[in-house]
């Protein structure tokens, strides 16, 4: 069996404030279109021919969108400071704990062209 890797993307809108920033812009309430691609890594089922069943994939990554989407992130405790390293963590955490295959989780924000890659080592 050979190991492959496989992305499913979600995305959301949410706000946050970052209460320490130097910029007054980011002190202030504001939002974001979020991108997340969450990557499993995992030999095929020689059976089924998959690492994990996309439509289980989609499933789960539906319920951690859902906590995040429409959300003031710095009501979610368990995320801390609610940047850009900080959310890709937890949405890592999140997939992590439902499919131990997940090796890696890209968020990014494309309309200021900013991304963070989260993995575990």
């Amino acid at each position: 069996m050979t190991a492959v890797e496989i992305t499913q993307q979600f995305t959301f809108d949410a706000a946050h404030y970052l209460g320490d920033a130097p910029a007054d812009a980011n002190r202030r309430i504001h939002g974001h279109s979020f991108y997340a691609d969450v990557t499993l890594r995992g030999d095929t089922d020689p059976a089924k021919g998959w690492v994990r069943d996309f439509a289980e994939i989609h499933a789960v990554l539906n319920e951690i969108r859902a906590s995040l989407d429409h959300r003031l992130l710095n009501d979610l405790p368990q995320l801390g400071a609610p940047t850009l390293e900080n959310l890709a963590r937890y949405i890592f955490r999140e997939a992590k704990r439902r499919f131990p295959e997940v090796s890696q989780v890209k968020l990014a924000r494309p309309s200021l062209g900013q991304s963070c890659t989260y993995e575990e080592t």
